[in-house]
Order: C-alpha cells, then sequence, then structure tokens
C-alpha cells in the first residue's frame, strides 16, 4: 500500500493489512533448514523475540538469524512467517517430518 503521496507505508501503518500466521520451528538442522528455505518461491521471514523480521532469502539475514538461535548445531526454535502459501506448507511438513525425499 502506498500513501497519498505515493511513499510506500510500513506495514504496520496500512489499514486492513492482517500479517501471515507464522511457522514456529523447533530442533531444525540448519544445513537442512537451508535448502528448504532456498527452494521456496517466495520471501520467508524470521520474526525476532524483538519483533524484527530477517529475510531468509538473504545470506547476511540467515547468518545473523541463525547465529542467535543455533543451539549445539540445530536451530533451537524460531518463527517464520513466508509471503507463499505453498512455502508456509512446505516448511511446516520439513518441521514435521523432516527433509522431505523429493527435496534431496
Amino acid at each position: 500500500m502506498k500513501a497519498e503521496d505515493g511513499r510506500a507505508l510500513p506495514q504496520k501503518e496500512t489499514e486492513g493489512y492482517k500479517m501471515p500466521d507464522a511457522v514456529k520451528m523447533h530442533n531444525i538442522d540448519v544445513a537442512e533448514f537451508t535448502e528448504i528455505i532456498n527452494s521456496c518461491q517466495g520471501d520467508v521471514y524470521m520474526v525476532t523475540p524483538d519483533g524484527d523480521r530477517l529475510n531468509l532469502k538473504s545470506k547476511l539475514c540467515q547468518l545473523i538469524g541463525f547465529t542467535r538461535l543455533i543451539e549445539g548445531g540445530t536451530l533451537a526454535e524460531a518463527e517464520l512467517v513466508c509471503e507463499d502459501p505453498a512455502d508456509e506448507s512446505k516448511l511446516f511438513r520439513f518441521n514435521l517430518y523432516g527433509k522431505d525425499k523429493k527435496e534431496k
């Protein structure tokens, strides 16, 4: 959405905007998770406890986000928001079942 002067409004200021539901991930293997994120069609955001949104399609944001959440080689917990519903389904299945044989 855009303001009257044509500039883009931050999401907090847009009327009628509903933030997509978040997918909560637990005990995720970092290498497999990175592969799944890279295979997603749309942007995937990690939402930090402070409310920051890190775009995980960016390698820099992956480093920052993963560094904050890694415990012993796995992601302890992450809250993700996907722009594409198919990506949300993919991450939900990955969280439940691990890496799908078709994804290898």
